[in-house]
């Protein structure tokens, strides 16, 4: 990690973010039925919320394709893109079609198949418990894990002045 300057977080105005390891602890509960569960923290639900109230267009792009992501993403009304390989493509797109510059784009992963979007965010957030090779091409990385509490902080820093 680069020396960054944290004022860069108010620029935001677009927020990106990965599914399992992000928004959830990275662990899964897999029911006999078939059906999984995930644990969130409602303090990054309200950092979401906090975001959105203020501006700041949110997004989820996920290799996951169990319906658990789309319902999380429903119920906290942000846009859901599950079942990415080739997540770059797609969160390049997503930007284009706001219409914004890449200096206003946050993207916040934990795993190797974060990294091309970390590395071409405005900002590139790991999660403080993500892979080392994230760690290692982030700009910024937060005090909490995925799951508990990381989005929030990242919100409040994007927030910080509004």
């Amino acid at each position: 990690m680069n020396s960054f300057n944290k004022e860069e977080f108010k620029k935001i105005k677009f927020l990106v973010l990965d599914f399992d390891g992000v928004l959830t602890d990275n662990r899964v509960l897999a029911f006999e039925n078939g059906k999984e569960a995930v644990f969130c923290s409602r303090s990054d639900s309200l950092g979401i919320e906090m975001l959105k109230k203020n501006g700041i267009d949110i997004a989820v792009i996920s290799k996951e394709k169990n319906n658990v992501v789309r319902a999380r993403c429903k119920k906290l009304k942000i846009e859901c893109l599950s079942g990415i390989d080739k997540k770059k493509e797609i969160f390049l797109n997503q930007i284009k079609k706001r219409d914004l510059v890449i200096s206003e784009v946050c993207y916040i992963g934990n795993d190797i198949n974060d990294l091309e979007c970390i590395k071409s965010a405005g900002i590139g957030v790991a999660v403080a418990d993500a892979y080392e090779q994230v760690l290692q091409n982030a700009d910024y990385i937060s005090r909490s894990k995925g799951g508990m509490g990381a989005i929030r902080e990242i919100a409040d820093l994007i927030l910080v002045d509004k």
